[in-house]
């Protein structure tokens, strides 16, 4: 068990150095752009990475918004229960993001996504109709990469394919990506 327990640690080391900073710091003034300009910033995944997407858009939009004093305009697209049924029982499971979309996204708001295989049906086709209509699309996804990384704007890729260990990482560049505008002086001016 403790070899098993401190392999696990290992890999999760390397997971998280795989981190790409470039990336992250592209992602985060992407971020402030949208804050000045009053964009909309629409997060959503699947399982796990769909709670990640909650927990970054309360942290975005309560933690970072509170350092910042003005607000982000941040939704996380898979909180909203009843709809995502309504649609996927109406139309089809692959467009509970894309008809949230369609309501909400304009050209120049941002379409966030967390996903470990970068191939999900659901997250893809919201991306080729966020990409479509103006939207700017950053993925974060594992070493598979899949669709979504040549699909978007902006990709993070966390080299590992490991569900578990993929999915702390997205947190992790989550919480940077909040704490940024909480902690880095030059993003508060």
């Amino acid at each position: 068990m403790r070899d098993w327990i401190a392999s696990y640690i290992e890999a999760q080391k390397a997971a998280l150095d795989s981190i790409p900073v470039e990336q992250v710091e592209s992602v985060i003034r992407k971020l402030k752009e949208a804050h000045v300009e009053d964009r909309q910033i629409f997060v959503f995944g699947n399982g796990g990475s769909a709670s990640n997407a909650s927990h970054f858009a309360t942290d975005l939009g309560k933690g970072s918004s509170d350092a910042l004093g003005k607000r982000f305009k941040v939704l996380s697209l898979n909180d909203n229960v009843s709809w995502i049924t309504a649609i996927g029982n109406d139309y089809s499971y692959e467009d509970i993001y894309l008809r949230q979309l369609e309501n909400y996204g304009q050209a120049g708001d941002i379409a966030l996504t967390l996903s470990v295989s970068g191939s999900s049906p659901n997250l893809v086709k919201a991306f080729e109709w966020a990409k479509a209509n103006g939207l700017h699309t950053i993925a974060l996804v594992g070493g598979k990469r899949g669709k979504l990384a040549e699909i978007a704007s902006e990709t993070i890729v966390i080299d590992d394919t490991h569900y578990g260990r993929a999915e702390d990482c997205q947190m992790g560049i989550a919480h940077m990506l909040c704490y940024a505008f909480m902690e880095v002086d030059e993003l508060k001016a």
